[in-house]
Parts: structure tokens; C-alpha cells; sequence
């Protein structure tokens, strides 16, 4: 069996025992190595020459990426990007990583493979849930449960620590982008209606407050022909006696006290209502 192509199939790393069980023989491993075809990283690990930086990086040290950096190279919506966080058992002996890596020592909800060298995506929301701010693990947690990527029934039956139950019971699968999870989080003590993602007359908005309140947030793709559907949705909605309001991302994360402000100043006039 050619190791190149197991090593391949199995996503360009793997332990030798792993490929050796698999049927490669030891003759072809020792020749691929020689032939630089494959690539000793890690006493008892080989890589392909074109595998995952990453996933290399964390197998030379004995650890799995997990957390935040799970979160985000699994396409979930992280806040912060490029925070690097790996996890690693909490029996072995002391690892070296680069100081910008946070290290998390801990036991896993769901048993690691042997051979993995990114932890299980539960795992790795668990770890966000202790590791982050509560409104960073939500947004997180709301996008992969928005994705389908986990399913909230089938958490709540596993031994999740507390920060990660405390976490789920808010979770909601609703938010298409972590920005209308951030606005439902923000402005929950106002104790109003609040609907991410509703249907009105034809179009889904990003967020609907009461009755009568649109807010929409205008990302990179609210451009060109996206840009003009939404100015023609709008004007529909004001027809028939919404209020529309719109939020870009950078007023949203970095001037939030002027947004709260202009949402309040609308709920106070009663623009939420539908009898206005």
C-alpha cells in the first residue's frame, strides 16, 4: 500500500502505528522518508511536505488545536480573529509553544483520536464557553448552531462543564451573523420583543424589535444589486408602516454607544408599536 495516498486520504498526517495498521508496511514507510515523499515531524508521526502548517505545528508539539482557533478555521463567526489556542492533556508534561498561544489544559467532553490533530468541534466550544467572554461564546456558539454544525438537543446530554450550560440555555440558532447576536445580547435588559432573522412581507430582515422595528446590518455584501434589493425593501416596509434602521459593522463594534442610543431613542418613541 502506497503511503503517500493513506497519508493522503487521512488528511496528510498521521501517526505511523495508524498507517501501519492500515497495511502500509514499515519497507514503504522507511522509502517514502527517504525519498522525502513523506516527513518525520514527531517520534512516531509523519506529514505530508504540502499538509496544514497548523495542524503540523501542533503535532510537533503534542498538542490539538482547539477553541477559538477551531471555531474560526471551521468557518464559525469569531469576533476576534487569528487568536491561536490549543489544547492539551492534562497528565503530560510540560509543552513549549510560541507566547502568543494560549494553552488549555483540560479534559475533553468527547474522547480525542489518538491521531487528531484539531479537537472535536464540541470540545473546542466547551473551551470557548470557559475561555472567552460570554458574548464572544455566544456569538461562536450561535453560529454553529445556525451552521448545524451541532445539535442543541444532543449537548445538553453530554457532561458539559458549566460555563458551556450556562452558554446553551441562551444559545439560539436564529442569528445569521454574529453582529445580530451581539445587538439581541446587548439590548436584552430592555425587555422587548426581539426576533432575529423574521420574515416581513417577503424578505427576512436581520432583526426585528416589537412590531414595527427593522434593524438591518449592511456588511460587505450589501453592494451593487444586493444594495438596491434592500433600499427597495425598505421603502416597502416604510409603506406599510415599519421603521427601518440600518447599522454598518464598524458602527456595531466600535461605536456601539451611539447604536444603542439611536435603538433606545426609536423604542422610546414607541416605534417598535404597531399601533404608531
Amino acid at each position: 500500500m502506497d503511503p503517500v495516498a493513506e497519508l493522503r486520504r487521512r488528511g496528510g498526517i498521521a501517526r505511523t502505528r495508524t498507517l501501519t495498521q492500515a497495511g502500509v508496511s514499515s519497507y514503504a514507510l522507511r522509502q517514502a522518508k527517504a525519498a522525502a515523499r513523506i516527513i518525520g515531524v514527531r517520534n512516531g508521526w509523519v506529514v505530508l511536505p504540502d499538509a496544514d502548517p497548523e495542524l503540523v505545528g501542533a503535532v510537533k508539539r503534542g498538542v490539538v488545536l482547539s477553541c477559538v482557533t477551531v471555531a474560526e478555521r471551521t468557518g464559525l463567526w469569531v469576533p476576534e480573529r487569528g487568536l491561536r489556542h490549543v489544547a492539551a492533556r492534562p497528565n503530560v508534561a510540560r509543552i513549549s509553544v510560541p507566547p502568543h498561544v494560549v494553552v488549555h489544559w483540560s479534559s475533553p467532553v468527547l474522547p480525542r483520536r489518538p491521531d487528531a490533530a484539531e479537537d472535536d468541534l464540541v470540545n473546542a466550544l466547551a473551551l470557548v464557553a470557559q475561555c472567552q467572554p460570554f458574548e464572544t461564546a455566544l456569538v461562536v456558539w450561535e453560529s454553529a448552531l445556525n451552521k448545524r454544525l451541532v445539535d442543541a438537543q444532543a449537548l445538553r446530554r453530554l457532561p458539559l462543564p458549566a460555563a458551556a450550560v450556562a452558554v446553551l440555555e441562551q444559545a439560539r440558532p436564529f442569528a445569521d451573523s454574529g453582529l445580530e447576536t451581539i445587538i439581541v445580547f446587548r439590548l436584552g435588559w430592555l425587555r422587548v420583543p426581539m426576533l432575529p432573522q423574521a420574515w416581513v412581507h417577503g424578505h427576512r430582515v436581520d432583526l426585528l424589535i416589537g412590531e414595527r422595528l427593522v434593524i438591518q446590518i449592511d456588511g460587505a455584501t450589501h453592494t451593487g444589486l444586493q444594495r438596491t434589493m434592500d433600499i427597495a425593501h425598505d421603502a416597502e416596509l416604510k409603506l406599510r408602516g415599519y421603521h427601518v434602521l440600518r447599522f454598518s459593522y464598524e458602527q456595531i463594534m466600535e461605536h456601539w454607544e451611539d447604536v444603542q442610543a439611536i435603538i433606545m431613542a426609536a423604542i422610546a418613541q414607541g416605534l417598535h408599536r404597531a399601533s404608531r
